[in-house]
């Protein structure tokens, strides 16, 4: 489908978009070059993916996209600039269109995006933000990259920094979930493994089941839960310890950080 892309940053997210890029049959594994300087990396990247262009240093090409930490960012894009790239993707969470522009040659069609760490099994959700020279091709382009390995949806850059507290942080709280509510079970008698595999089918299908259905959350929480019945007594300790507050809470911390990042 695509010529060449440089995803620059071998970390989790970019062997994760790399891999599915690829599994999905979006370029071929010699098409995408992954620029990684630590050594150590770059060696086990190429015995998982022994076709995959795994360098040290940037390249000159058409297509990047910018997989490395936000104070990673200026210094890399300032390193890019000599190699005049025609479109960037940056997943950097808090670092804005305009920062990106800023560092980068005046032309450059920049794509911020946020995506989260269920692309590392193909079931991402991201959320594309264009730049100010940004085509609708471009953006066409961008989501293509990112339905490989999941779903995608563009909305206002405002909005982006609200998008990394809900799902750009969001697995981090069911897997908060899922580690308390492995260690309830073992308080209850279980065993852990028995516990664990409890936990991890349990949310599996619920999540399933909540991605399935035409209902709404509360509508499917209510339809599991009889009037003094066992989930109606857990439920009620949720309400009385104001579960739903701290959930609001840390989707607004998160949002406020992603903020702080950008300044």
């Amino acid at each position: 489908m695509a010529s060449e892309l440089m995803i620059v940053g071998g970390g989790k997210m970019g062997e994760a978009l790399a891999a599915g890029l690829i599994g999905s049959g979006w370029a071929e594994s010699d098409a995408i070059t992954v620029v990684e300087p630590l050594e150590e990396r770059r060696v086990q990247l190429q015995e998982i993916y022994p076709d995959l262009r795994v360098i040290e240093n940037p390249e000159k090409i058409s297509d990047v996209l910018l997989s490395v930490k936000p104070d990673q960012v200026q210094r890399v894009c300032e390193q890019l600039s000599s190699i005049f790239p025609v479109r960037l993707i940056s997943i950097a969470a808090g670092v804005t269109i305009s920062a990106l522009e800023s560092y980068l040659p005046s032309e450059t069609r920049v794509i911020r995006v946020m995506p989260n760490t269920p692309a590392m099994i193909n079931e991402g959700m991201s959320v594309l933000s264009p730049g100010s020279c940004a085509s609708s091709t471009d953006v066409e382009w961008a989501a293509s990259i990112f339905t490989a390995v999941g779903k995608t949806i563009v909305m206002d850059e405002k909005l982006i920094n609200a998008v990394t507290g809900v799902s750009g942080s969001g697995p981090a709280y069911v897997f908060a979930l899922a580690e308390a509510m492995t260690k309830a079970g073992i308080n209850e008698g279980l065993d852990h493994e028995s516990a664990d595999l409890l936990v991890r089918q349990t949310l599996l299908g619920a999540a399933t089941l909540l991605t399935s259905s035409q209902e709404s959350p509360e509508e499917l929480r209510n339809a599991v839960t009889s009037p003094n019945g066992t989930t109606a007594a857990a439920i009620s300790v949720f309400k009385d310890r104001g579960f739903q507050e701290i959930l609001i809470d840390a989707v607004s911390a998160a949002t406020q950080r992603a903020d702080e990042l950008g300044s």
